[in-house]
């Protein structure tokens, strides 16, 4: 019984708690003043979170520390001047697609559509570089304030300033790790769900470091599981054969997926086959029952003995729900409720377990036995049993159990057709380089992640969310591209990516990457990972056309490649301080002459926070260019010479919002009465200029 609290409520710790919610990392513990734990704030921590300048004044506490975290923290919260640049040449579907394929430094990348899917992802998954010693880590630019980083990253720097090799001799080998992943963590987070789940790819070199660092990035409480993904064993191995990495998976909020309800359950392996097999033979026998069984008990019979529905041989009997097996009908842990069950022929009260019945009430009971759920014996002197069935019956509700005292029955007569997935699983990593070595022509990836377990993994944690988003910020090989394929070809989802990968350059001179660069000198591309996993991408959705024999797909295939690059603004935009008063004779045009009209179209959709996958249509009003985002969500025409009779005839369109170039106005008069004619025409329009 619940004791009243007979105090006023403790509002610091309602502060605490609040603020854990927004600043997670600043959760420490301290001792009260009885010397026992209790959640405390890590102010200094909190004073970074705020601050624009690195902050001293660390203190002894318990949390994971590394040179260079406060740095970390004030790249991760720093702002940056840059665009996305949509590609069309390299896009397949451009138009309709609402796939993305994001090349550029995902820090960059994070940063920049943090308002367009805050709040939006289902699951992000990542394969990050392990720190092998082997691995090159990302090399950010650090510096002491905002305004100089800002201005720093308005800069693009050379394709070998991106990354850094990380060799275990480092003095910082762990420290620049962690560095380079703290704050894509961090930015990572915001982009997820309430419902929304991480998972991470993992092995034995930063594991630990890993898993305390996404406990102050997501909160340890919201720790669901690290999975064991065994991929065979190394003959090659001097002591142990270490051939598993982890998964780790977080919940954006475990108490939310709770106050859900939310189950994640995954189909038992051959459960499918007999289902199909039941409506086949229902289709051949129709309305007999004894047919089907019979028919069923010989299929049972015939199949392999290694066949996953081997297993399910119980499943022999048949009523008009389905395949049924028996089952138990006793409370479990016994001193379950005992009350008269009437026999329907001999009218006689059935015998009652000895463990009571399963039922709490008499009601309950009534209520099974008319969904036909129980199956009575020939007489009353032995107990009836339940019907479990392969696929639950649509009326199946719940039964009235009360056990929070019982132990819960046994996985063998709980799970019908579904399980909970455990912490281990196999699957021979040879699978997937074999396979994707046909796909491709050549083996170009050396350790691919399998796309038919990710994409278990994927179904299994989003229960009933055929349109889900995933994304992957360290895409590599891009096995979750086609993990997402797998899903929607299976059931018709509208499921959606977003990858980002750096055009990272392979060397033509290692024996690991030699294949992939001659791969891509083939295709006459750049020698990048990020080309290769377009490619990848590209096959795929032809291979998936090939089996299915038709090339109007049931589910979007196509993906949008946007790149990232410096902003569209000339540099005085930015840095006027930078320019001299001869230089200014140039600026007459705020807009760099190399980029087009889709280049600022994208920059105002990042800037509004529009979808960057909306439909776009491209037409011609007054003989001038404008683009359409999803209908009339936005209307932007970047021509110059833009005179009032073409608004007058955009705004009869009635956009949400509207956006002209800044230079592109024929006249002061014009720039001054745009505003006056959409306010007249279209009232709720916002108008812009860039």
């Amino acid at each position: 019984m619940d004791k009243p609290k007979l105090h006023s409520p403790d509002l610091t710790q309602a502060n605490i708690d609040r603020l854990a919610e927004l600043f997670p990392g600043c959760v420490t513990e301290a001792r009260d003043d009885n010397g026992k734990l209790k959640k405390a704030i890590d102010f200094d921590q909190l004073r970074q979170e705020l601050s624009d300048h690195i902050v001293d004044g660390p203190q002894e506490r318990y949390h994971l520390n590394w040179p260079g975290k406060r740095e970390a923290l004030l790249v991760a919260n720093a702002p940056i001047a840059k665009t996305l640049r949509p590609c069309r040449e390299e896009s397949v579907e451009f138009d309709t697609t609402k796939n993305l394929f994001i090349e550029g430094d995902n820090l960059d990348v994070l940063k920049q559509i943090q308002e367009t899917y805050l709040g939006q992802v289902k699951v992000i998954y990542i394969d990050p570089p392990y720190n092998t010693g082997k691995d090159f880590v990302y090399k950010d630019t650090f510096s002491s304030s905002k305004p100089n980083y800002q201005k720093e990253s308005n800069q693009q720097g050379d394709d070998d300033g991106w990354l850094v090799a990380n060799p275990e001799t480092s003095g910082r080998y762990h420290s620049n790790w962690l560095t380079m992943i703290y704050p894509r963590m961090r930015l990572a987070k915001n982009l997820l769900r309430d419902d929304g789940v991480f998972l991470a790819s993992i092995d034995d070199h930063e594991l630990a470091n890993f898993r305390v660092l996404c406990d102050e990035v997501f909160g340890r409480a919201n720790h669901v599981a690290t999975m064991v993904w065994e991929k065979g064993r190394k003959n090659d191995a001097k002591l142990v054969s270490v051939g598993h990495e982890y998964i780790l998976i977080y919940a954006k909020s475990l108490s939310y997926l709770r106050e859900k309800k939310t189950l994640w359950r995954e189909e038992k392996p051959g459960a499918r086959d007999i289902w199909e097999k039941y409506l086949e033979l229902r289709e051949q026998h129709g309305a007999s029952d004894s047919g089907i069984e019979n028919d069923l008990q010989q299929w049972f019979s015939d199949l392999p003995k290694k066949h996953p529905a081997k297993k399910w041989s119980r499943y022999k009997r048949i009523d008009k729900h389905g395949p049924w097996r028996d089952r138990d009908i006793s409370w479990p842990g016994g001193g379950g409720p005992r009350y008269d069950v009437i026999h329907p022929v001999t009218k006689q009260p059935c015998e009652v377990p000895e463990r009571g019945w399963i039922y709490a009430s008499h009601a309950e009971m009534l209520r099974q036995i008319k969904l036909g759920l129980v199956e009575f014996r020939d007489d009353h002197t032995e107990p009836p049993f339940r019907k479990a069935h392969i696929r639950p019956i649509p009326d199946e509700a719940s039964p009235e159990i009360d056990d929070s005292d019982e132990p819960a029955e046994n996985e063998e007569d709980t799970d019908l057709a579904v399980q909970v997935r455990g912490s281990y699983f196999y699957k021979q990593s040879q699978v997937t380089v074999k396979y994707l070595r046909k796909l491709m022509g050549a083996k170009v990836f050396t350790n691919p992640k399998d796309h038919i377990e990710l994409a278990r993994l994927f179904d299994y944690v989003t229960p009933d969310d055929s349109q889900a988003l995933f994304m992957d910020f360290f895409a590599g090989s891009a096995s979750t591209a086609q993990a997402v394929h797998t899903l929607n070809r299976a059931d018709d989802g509208d499921r959606r990516f977003i990858l980002v990968q750096l055009p990272e350059l392979l060397d033509p001179e290692q024996k690991d990457q030699k294949a992939a660069a001659r791969y891509c000198a083939d295709l006459g591309v750049p020698q990048t990972i990020a080309e290769i996993a377009k490619e990848r991408i590209r096959r795929v959705k032809v291979e998936i056309e090939d089996e299915s024999q038709t090339s109007e797909l049931s589910f979007d295939a196509g993906f949008r490649v946007l790149k990232s690059d410096t902003s569209n603004m000339q540099d005085v935009y930015y840095s006027p301080d930078a320019i001299t008063q001869d230089d200014l004779y140039g600026q007459i045009d705020n807009i760099k002459p190399d980029r087009s009209g889709e280049d600022l179209l994208f920059q105002v959709m990042l800037d509004w926070g529009l979808d960057l996958a909306s439909p776009i249509q491209r037409e011609t009003i007054a003989g001038k260019t404008v683009y359409f985002v999803d209908g009339d969500d936005l209307a932007a025409c970047f021509d110059t010479g833009i005179d009032e009779a073409f608004v007058k005839e955009l705004a009869q369109r009635k956009p949400l919002r509207a956006v002209f170039r800044d230079t592109g106005y024929g006249s002061d008069n014009t720039k001054i009465n745009v505003a006056q004619i959409f306010r007249l025409v279209s009232s709720n329009t916002e108008v812009k200029s860039i």
